[in-house]
């Protein structure tokens, strides 16, 4: 009788876990399955890593907004110096050139340009015959200089009125060379030196081709980036969610402010359409909200600076997610709607993002009592549990983290097995520790199969692969992969299944059937045997 109450106790046990693995499961998915997803990056908020042939139509591509430059005379062989940082003179007196002799360029056209200070003033020359200051708090004509190139790094700098600057005996900056310089040794020549030219987004596209031939480069890129047959390829390798990152201004299709493009909004829709046809569900991610929240081209900064904390940006997010709610709370495919994506931690203060969040939660609240809200952790040097203390919602919310062996100087020199150790050690502990919070579910929302390893084989990808899926299938609400498609081969998701180096397994829709199936050869077996 003992042996017979044991069998019946297991299998009992058994059917309980199996119940209760299920009642983990995220709300609306099919098969009562977590998020197992794919990002599709790239898409609708341009990152131009991901695919850099996009750019390649831009004359004077190197000159983008937020490119970083250095000035240096010719004749005097010094720097042209924004002194303080901006805010007072310009001089020309620096043999070493370091953020004070650094501007970021704002591009009027292929050709016209304002300099943008380390404090952000804009050189300023109110016409012929000035002294260039660095006191300009926003740019217009005054703050518009036009720049001619040579074949190598020589320019000339001048006025719209045609004026060309120099660099005076005194050490000034001033607009009265007289007559038009060569390219020799003169004062109105000088060696600009591209220091940084690292954003490459929606800002830099659209402004940098301009209205018309942006918006055809664009149109193209949103027709044949994602297809449907993209959502063939997702469903029949399992899985059951997308990520879509979005940009503010698709709040305002189809005319949205200038340079931005319009058209995104009907590619949102057809993809809503696409995923509910293969039974997948969407994730809407701001990805890019106005003033920029991390300074980095996927927010569509123009230079590089943060400005969403400050003015009115945020009560215009708000709107935007208003917009995004009342458009998709009721539609099938929708399963959430991210607030904002990787806020910074160095620029947006806690005490500012979380009352965000909180007003976020009760706007998506007001269209929809089920959508999932997800709030994303700060990215730099902050820890996830200050989300889950600060009691944004009570019902389905989740909090993003993004999980790269990358970016750090941490994982450089690391190892096959260290990265694999450190997946395993660091990354499962504070899953467990967030699974148990008692608070928000938790969603590895971005990871990629790669590292710094530069040497690694097809194993070692797969082993790197395994362990992170493994141990991220984890998280209370799951995972989305970075990203769908991408220029650099490890990146790219389609590639990484085609060619074997991530190994998915059974989706969580099969291996909720196959724990069914054994529970039922457990029950029949024990029927069978006259025990039940």
């Amino acid at each position: 009788m003992d042996i017979v109450f044991s069998k019946w106790v297991f299998a009992f046990s058994l059917s309980c876990c199996l119940i209760f693995s299920i009642a983990l499961s995220v709300e609306g998915l099919h098969g009562n399955s977590k998020v197992r997803g794919v990002n599709l990056g790239g898409w609708l908020v341009i990152e131009g890593w991901i695919k850099p042939s996009l750019f390649d139509g831009i004359r004077n591509g190197d000159m983008l907004d937020g490119t970083q430059v250095q000035i240096k005379s010719v004749t005097l062989e010094k720097y042209v110096c924004a002194e303080s940082g901006g805010g007072t003179d310009v001089s020309v007196t620096r043999d070493v050139a370091s953020s004070w002799e650094t501007f970021s360029l704002w591009r009027v056209s292929e050709s016209e340009f304002q300099f943008r200070t380390s404090q952000g003033q804009f050189l300023t020359c109110d016409g012929e015959g000035c002294v260039v200051s660095a006191t300009a708090k926003s740019p217009s004509t005054p703050e518009t200089f036009e720049i001619e190139r040579n074949n190598d790094s020589r320019v000339h700098i001048k006025l719209k009125s045609g004026t060309y600057l120099q660099a005076t005996l005194g050490n000034q900056l001033t607009s009265d060379y007289p007559g038009m310089p060569g390219w020799d040794d003169n004062a109105a020549t000088f060696e600009m030196a591209i220091v940084a030219n690292n954003l490459h987004g929606d800002y830099q596209l659209a402004n940098g081709y301009g209205h018309e031939r942006a918006k055809e480069v664009l149109k193209r890129h949103r027709n044949t980036f994602i297809t449907i047959e993209d959502f063939n390829f997702l469903y029949r390798h399992g899985i059951n969610t997308v990520r879509i990152p979005v940009g503010w201004w698709i709040a305002f299709d189809p005319d949205p402010p200038a340079p931005f493009i319009g058209g995104s909004l009907e590619a949102l829709d057809n993809a809503l359409s696409w995923a509910e046809a293969y039974n997948i569900k969407c994730i809407i991610d701001l990805h890019a909200a106005p003033g920029s929240q991390n300074g980095m081209e996927h927010s569509a900064s123009r230079d590089g600076t943060t400005d969403w904390p400050a003015s009115d940006y945020i009560s215009q997010t708000l709107d935007v997610i208003d917009f995004l709610a009342s458009r998709y709370a009721k539609h099938p495919a929708l399963l959430g709607i991210e607030l904002l994506n990787e806020p910074s931690a160095a620029t947006v203060p806690l005490d500012i993002l979380v009352p965000y969040y909180k007003q976020g939660y009760q706007i998506v609240r007001k269209y929809s009592p089920t959508a999932y809200v997800i709030v994303c952790q700060r990215i730099g040097n902050a820890d996830p549990l200050e989300l889950y203390q600060a009691n944004i919602g009570l019902h389905n919310i989740v909090v993003d983290l993004h999980y790269y062996n990358l970016f750090d100087t941490f994982f450089v020199n690391m190892s096959t097995v260290d990265n694999i150790l450190f997946i395993y050690k660091s990354r499962e502990a504070q899953l467990q520790a967030l699974n148990n919070a008692n608070g928000p579910l938790v969603f590895i929302g971005e990871w990629v199969n790669e590292w710094n390893v530069t040497s690694g084989t097809q194993k070692d990808y797969q082993d790197f692969g395994g362990a992170q899926l493994e141990v991220y299938n984890a998280a209370s609400f799951g995972w989305a992969y970075w990203t769908l498609k991408n220029d650099r081969k490890h990146w790219d998701f389609e590639w990484n299944i085609r060619n074997n180096y991530l190994q998915l397994g059974n989706s969580p829709n099969m291996q909720i059937f196959n724990s069914l199936v054994l529970l039922g050869i457990i029950f029949a077996w024990l029927y069978l045997h006259h025990i039940l």
